[in-house]
């Protein structure tokens, strides 16, 4: 099926890098959480190679947009997200959480180049990208300020307060995406602690919700990209993924939350995102 979006194929393709890097870096280091790198792959291709505003070589311009990775655990696919957009060499993706390595298991400021703030406990990232979106309405700057959250986080009490000060607030210039694959560490998210009706949840705090195939790259370019002139509220994208997805061992099962691929699985895997 043609893509409907200029930029889709683009995307597509660097979705396609990013997943072999983050396996490959999984199974160079023997560890990390490569289900969730493969789940949020697409939403992160689509930000940074088709919506955000930043420069690498200028990676703290104060007209920046801003991203948060409030997800933190999915460094494999960030990391290869952020090397392939040239805040640093790709060479680097193998030293991943090496002794030294500023490639840490949960993305630091500090050390890395393009991370915006610090994340891994989970229920942090969401809360600081509401003060950094308050901060750009005041300054009324133009930046555009997104979070990624997982959706086992929204479990975590803090993510709903910062819901009701957005809403509150009518921050227009903040978007959530909502990595909504069903499974969270051990099982599925609605056996854990039942998050539907989630559209309505986030209605119900003010904001403008959009449900959407969270690995169609036309979609999520279409409403990722679109301006925010006229908006009057944040806006709350729930992405539908699979947790492994273009993997077919990884896809869907919870095992693969944690896990590290043997050579036969890495070079299945290798072949299977082609």
């Amino acid at each position: 099926m043609p893509s409907s979006h200029p930029l889709a194929d683009t995307t597509r393709a660097k979705a396609r890098q990013i997943r072999r890097h983050a396996i490959d870096m999984v199974y160079r280091a023997k560890q990390g959480h490569p289900g969730g790198d493969m789940s949020v792959t697409d939403i992160l291709s689509v930000l940074y190679f088709g919506v955000l505003r930043l420069d690498p070589a200028n990676p703290n311009d104060p007209r920046r947009d801003r991203f948060v990775l409030s997800k933190g655990h999915c460094t494999g696919a960030l990391y290869a997200t952020l090397a392939e957009k040239g805040f640093f060499p790709v060479e680097q993706l193998q030293t991943y959480m090496q002794p030294l390595s500023r490639l840490n298991g949960h993305p630091n400021r500090n050390y890395t180049p393009g991370v915006e703030t610090n994340t891994g406990p989970l229920g942090h990232g969401m809360p600081v990208a509401v003060g950094i979106a308050i901060a750009g309405q005041i300054d009324k700057a133009d930046f555009r300020t997104f979070v990624v959250v997982g959706d086992g986080e929204l479990q975590e009490g803090s993510n709903w307060e910062a819901a009701m000060t957005a809403g509150h607030r009518k921050l227009a210039n903040l978007t959530l995406i909502i990595d909504r694959n069903g499974l969270q560490q051990g099982a599925r998210t609605e056996d854990t602690a039942a998050l539907d009706p989630l559209a309505d949840k986030w209605r119900a705090f003010g904001w403008e919700v959009v449900e959407i195939d969270g690995h169609d790259h036309d979609a999520l370019l279409t409403v990722l990209a679109a301006p925010i002139a006229g908006r009057t509220r944040p806006l709350c994208v729930i992405a539908r993924t699979h947790k492994g997805q273009g993997v077919s061992y990884m896809r869907d099962q919870v095992s693969w939350h944690h896990g590290v691929p043997n050579q036969a699985q890495y070079e299945l895997a290798l072949q299977e995102i082609g």
